[in-house]
């Protein structure tokens, strides 16, 4: 077997290369031809130029901790994540926050109250049930939502007979059957998943009892009452419980010169749980082959719960240099943190979507959304810092001759009580069209989309257009630019101020985007190649600062800042080795904001340089050894740098002009090794009990293979006598082996 070893230097296209017009002339293509179909109906077809499809079968397969679409995504270029354990990821520049999720055309919404990516659990998307997927990283069109960075529409899949499969590994396991009428009427797919995450937590080396457990299950059902009108129902339930009892730690960080140790001893326990329900139920009406209409009404409901209390005292120590002996500790403190923290959250309401297709090439899109939001939210969070006797920020001393001081001084202190039923209205309506300009094949989507929300009083207007041409060159090229105004609806994080409460005067988030991008697809070894490159720019404003702690997002509450994001990417997709699809994938980009008028400084999300990679091979002796491959190389993040707050208590935002500190690139390897026992296109060649299976396969997994000790963040250790903090890296997990048994009947 031949592989391909390409140099990066292809990443780069030859934009105007081979600019020789075919034989066929532009006049004979106008007037023999009426319609001409440049997309095939397919589940999941899209109008949007700026989306990419990923497979659903190749998500399955990836070795991640998560699994999943999210393990998939965060290999292209656009889409950035310095956590293993998370399934949220960070696209062109934009926070966690900031990324659309639709299953089947209904937007769902991810847990609000998580703070590491331990809490998470898994992805409300099972990946047994999905049939297409459909990423856009900006500029997508006007009939998704109002969000700033990118779109991910799931739609799940219909099972076409009496179907089980599953999986089981050592950290959990999958169940899905799916059922189908004779005549196909009826249709029902039902999934539940169970994951326990301990094993993996060990890795991270500390003194801490895990329990994390996380269980949903999901439902698909399909009634096609005729070929005009047809039901579906999908419900979804899930229950995450994260239980962790810290005892001790040890963390060496410093240089060679100054290595220093830091040993802390924990009290107290966390004990967080994420209740997750939703339900939607459509109906699909074609009163003729050119009209299509949905009415869909969906609820959803989330139930948080985020209760800690953890003392830790620490010793700063070091060591040295030559002898390697420890020296004197040097400093020693500790501090309290404590959290009562519930979150409800209920939303429910009806979309109406109508789309009318005059011919192959046309569609017209128009869409009302009607959304009943309720939040209520306490909270009660507070940090005590102790550092050699003294409370930090320490209180002013009333009379030096006593030693009288002021009040005790928290940390900081956040409390609130709110609760609000706000309506949100959206409305959008949009036209594309595919047609010849000439001799070259041009593509068209444009539209807009209006928004209300009662809470803030705001009405927001994002229109967006797409442009494609496709030239008549021996070359197969694409050039797209596509843009628009996208701005970010303000929900629960972002309305929640510093004291905790609820801000009625936050705007929108605003966006204007301008992609450029171009496709080149080329046979190469009499393979297919596909390379992708796309310039993009962002102009922001009425911006809300926010800061990162591990995973949580926390807001200033303000809309005082305004920034800017620019970068390019670049993905060679196609067969590295013949009949299976890898890619590799590289960006730069940069994000800035201007806090208050004081100056561009790099935002928390600043990705800078990136480059990943998805392979995948077999061997050519014995194809059922199958191997697949994910690597990431990424800059770090600007976020290493400690939160400082003032006399308030408050997060001083303006202190990031002072102190910057960025954190270690992330960089990692997940191999995934398979044995297929049995294959789908040679199933008919067993008899008996394994003549059952259509599918089964034993792999094993090898989750940081190379051992990186990567970072997701610091935590900042003050040392009194100087005022010198010290940033002790939280480390994220180790190696780990696991093994996991697929099957299907």
């Amino acid at each position: 077997m031949k592989k391909l070893v390409l140099p990066l230097s292809l990443m780069v296209p030859v934009l105007f290369f081979s600019q020789q017009r075919k034989k066929d002339t532009a006049t004979t293509k106008v007037t023999d031809i009426e319609e001409v179909v440049f997309q095939k109906k397919a589940t999941g077809k899209t109008n949007d130029l700026t989306n990419v499809r990923i497979s659903a079968k190749e998500a399955k397969s990836v070795a991640s901790i998560n699994g999943g679409i999210e393990g998939l995504l965060k290999t292209l270029p656009s889409v950035n994540s310095n956590t293993e354990l998370s399934s949220q990821y960070m696209v062109r520049g934009g926070n966690y926050d900031e990324n659309l999720i639709y299953i089947n055309d209904i937007e769902i919404y991810r847990p609000f109250l998580i703070r590491n990516s331990q809490q998470e659990g898994m992805s409300i998307i099972n990946p047994d049930m999905v049939s297409a997927v459909n990423f856009s990283a900006g500029g997508f069109e006007a009939k998704y939502g109002d969000k700033m960075s990118s779109a991910l529409n799931i739609y799940y899949r219909e099972p076409e007979k009496f179907e089980v499969s599953g999986e089981a590994s050592l950290i959990g396991g999958r169940l899905t059957t799916g059922l189908a009428s004779k005549n196909k009427k009826f249709t029902a797919l039902f999934s539940g998943r169970y994951r326990n995450t301990n094993l993996v937590l060990n890795t991270l080396k500390e003194d801490t009892d895990f329990n994390p457990t996380y269980w949903d299950f999901q439902s698909y059902l399909n009634y096609h009452v005729s070929d005009k009108f047809s039901m579906s129902f999908i419900g979804y339930y899930s229950k995450n419980d994260y239980e962790m009892i810290p005892r001790a730690k040890s963390v060496t960080f410093g240089s060679l010169q100054q290595p220093i140790t830091v040993n802390i001893g924990y009290g107290g326990q966390e004990n967080d749980q994420y209740k997750n329900m939703m339900g939607t139920f459509s109906m699909n009406y074609k009163p003729a082959d050119k009209w299509k209409l949905t009415l869909d009404a969906f609820a959803y409901q989330n139930r948080e719960r985020e209760y800690y209390t953890i003392q830790s005292a620490y010793e700063l120590q070091t060591f040295d240099p030559v002898t390697q002996q420890p020296v004197t500790s040097f400093d020693v403190g500790g501090q309290i943190e404590h959290a009562r923290n519930d979150l409800f959250v209920r939303t429910y309401g009806t979309q109406f979507r109508a789309k009318f297709s005059p011919n192959v090439n046309t569609d017209f899109e128009v869409g009302f959304k009607y959304e009943k939001e309720n939040l209520k939210d306490l909270t009660n969070e507070w940090k005590l810092v102790d550092s050699a006797g003294y409370s930090l920020p320490r209180p002013e001393i009333i009379d030096p001759r006593t030693g009288t001081t002021g009040d005790l001084k928290l940390a900081y202190y956040i409390a609130g009580q709110n609760n609000i039923e706000p309506t949100r209205l959206s409305a959008y309506a949009q036209y594309s069209q595919k047609f010849y300009w000439g001799a070259s094949k041009v593509f068209v989507n444009a539209g807009v989309r209006v928004a209300n929300w009662s809470f803030n009083k705001e009405t927001i207007f994002s229109p967006r257009a797409q442009f494609a041409i496709k030239p008549d060159w021996d070359s197969d090229m694409l050039f797209k630019i596509s843009g628009g105004i996208y701005y970010q609806a303000p929900f629960y994080k972002e309305i929640k101020d510093l004291d905790g409460n609820f801000n009625s005067n936050i705007k929108s988030q605003r966006s204007i985007q301008v992609i450029l991008a171009n496709d080149y697809e080329f046979q190469m070894y009499d393979r297919p190649f596909k390379l992708t490159t796309e310039l993009y720019y962002k102009k922001m404003d009425n911006l809300i600062p926010y800061y990162m702690d591990n995973v949580r997002i926390r807001y200033s509450g303000q809309n005082n800042s305004k920034g800017y994001a620019y970068g390019i990417d670049t993905r060679l997709f196609g067969e590295f080795v013949p009949g299976v699809d890898s890619w590799l994938s590289a960006s730069y980009a940069r994000v800035y904001e201007n806090i208050d008028g004081r100056g561009d400084i790099p935002r928390p999300t600043d990705q800078r340089l990136r480059f990943a990679m998805f392979y995948q091979d077999y061997m050519p002796s014995f194809p059922s050894m199958r191997v697949n491959l994910t690597l990431v190389y990424a800059m770090g993040l600007p976020t290493g740098a400690p939160v400082l707050f003032n006399s308030n208590g408050q997060p001083d935002f303006g202190s990031a002009y002072n102190y910057q500190q960025t954190l270690p690139s992330y960089k990692r390897v997940d191999l995934g090794l398979t044995k297929v026992f049995i294959d789908p296109k040679e199933k008919n060649k067993r008899s008996g009990f394994w003549g059952n299976f259509e599918e089964l396969t034993l792999g094993v997994q090898v989750f940081n293979a190379f051992n990186i000790n990567n970072t997701v963040a610091n935590q900042w250790i003050t040392d009194y006598n100087s005022n010198y903090m010290y940033p002790v890296p939280v480390r994220l997990t180790g190696r780990f082996f696991n093994v996991k048994l697929e099957f299907k009947l």
